[in-house]
């Protein structure tokens, strides 16, 4: 029986979670036997959930990385640069397989790191990275090669997705749901990288590159987060039959490769409109099999623990795959910019203040733009006199929204900016 031997860097909750399956490995279905041959973190002394008093302790990772013992180096550090970076480049230069599930670095690094472990002859694998316990990874660069893909697109923020759903169910404000998540462990201490947008945007930049085989490009990417989304939105979008979710999206256009991430708003009978909690979704579109939807849950130790761990089971028999699923014949296509001209239907909010002829200036502002009213909902004012309304529009461009927003916000009776948010009408 062949045994792999592990270098286990970073011992946060997935390096815990590793660790209890690798100690239980005769469980699983694993090809082989798995052996720890260290581990390394920034604190030896931390209270943890497993005991690594038997394993080899290392300060640096990269130490740990380039050690003759190992066979498969796992980075669990998370970072895009620094010592996860720099771990991860010593290890594929010592002629190591790498497993990670940091989404930065490849995000970030992906290229530069495909094209080292080309020329190591050595496996980077990263299905962890992604959606967590989903195996989206693995089906767009390996399961779904047989088929044209135009578009892949989902859920990809677990906590966003918690966010807009608990805010929805409960009526609570975005703030209170956020520290609940935080107590729940969903959310971190600071959720920045969740809200805004960013952590989605690392996964859907990475799907795209596999999915388009496309050169990743995130400065291309364009990000906007929940955090701009309130109650009322989601209360008087679910009013017109509609569900606001944080979607993460490639696109396949005549240009290149377009990838983003910005809340949409979907009718309640799309598939990403019923996916509520903390679960991740991704969707993929493509010719000859239509669409493909994979859901499960996207975070924590357990999933992606599982994750990384189904990573290390592929390289008891190394093939040293392209880490992209792209091979030297492909033709590489570019990330490009979104485009503004784009067209769609969009839910409109905007509050004004409680005054005759205040409805009649706002519709008046709309069509002045070419912006049409499919349906339109009035809230009674509230204790101040201010009185939301939610639209859904007619088909326009971007550009158009945008202008008819800023008319809008410059109304005497306009209180605080529009929401103008997209409405995917889906399939």
């Amino acid at each position: 029986m062949k045994t792999v031997k592990l270098g286990i860097a970073g011992l946060g909750h997935v390096g815990c979670g590793l660790i209890e399956l690798v100690e239980r490995q005769a469980e699983l279905r694993l090809p082989g036997k798995l052996e720890i041959v260290g581990v390394s973190a920034r604190s030896k002394s931390r209270n943890r959930p497993v005991d690594i008093s038997g394993y080899r302790w290392f300060d640096d990772a990269a130490t740990l990385a380039e050690d003759p013992e190992v066979d498969v180096f796992v980075e669990l550090v998370g970072g895009s640069d620094g010592p996860a970076k720099f771990a991860v480049e010593e290890a594929i230069k010592a002629g190591k397989h790498v497993v990670t599930a940091n989404k930065a670095l490849i995000a970030m690094h992906g290229q530069a790191l495909e094209k080292l472990a080309q020329e190591k002859d050595v496996d980077l694998m990263f299905e962890a990275a992604v959606a967590g316990g989903v195996p989206v990874v693995r089906v767009l660069r390996d399961s779904l090669t047989g088929v044209t893909i135009n578009r892949v697109s989902g859920i990809l923020n677990g906590t966003c997705n918690y966010l807009t759903t608990e805010m929805l169910d409960t009526g609570r404000s975005y703030d209170e749901v956020l520290e609940e998540a935080q107590k729940l462990g969903y959310a971190e201490a600071d959720p920045t990288l969740d809200v805004s947008g960013m952590d989605a945007a690392h996964k859907a930049a990475i799907l795209a590159s596999i999915a388009f085989t496309a050169d990743l490009d995130f400065s291309k990417v364009s990000v906007k987060g929940v955090d701009t989304v309130e109650l009322i939105d989601l209360v008087l979008a679910d009013r017109l039959g509609l569900r606001i979710k944080l979607i993460a999206e490639g696109l396949l256009t005549d240009a290149g490769v377009v990838c983003r991430v910005a809340p949409l708003a979907m009718p309640v009978e799309h598939p990403l409109a019923r996916v509520n909690g903390a679960l991740n979704t991704v969707r993929v579109e493509g010719d000859p099999v239509g669409a493909v939807t994979l859901t499960g849950p996207g975070a924590g130790a357990g999933p992606t623990a599982s994750a990384v761990m189904g990573d290390i089971s592929k390289l008891f028999t190394p093939t040293a795959r392209s880490p992209f699923g792209r091979a030297k014949h492909h033709e590489s296509r570019q990330f490009v910019d979104a485009e503004p001209a784009e067209r769609s239907a969009f839910f409109f909010r905007v509050k004004l203040a409680d005054r005759p002829g205040a409805l009649a200036s706002l519709t008046e502002a709309l069509a002045a733009h070419d912006v049409s009213v499919n349906k339109l909902l009035q809230e009674s004012a509230d204790d101040s006199d201010v009185s939301p309304v939610a639209i859904v529009t007619h088909v326009c461009s971007r550009g158009d929204i945008d202008a008819a927003s800023a008319r809008v916000s410059a109304l005497e009776a306009s209180v605080g900016a529009p929401q103008v948010i997209p409405i995917d009408a889906g399939n």
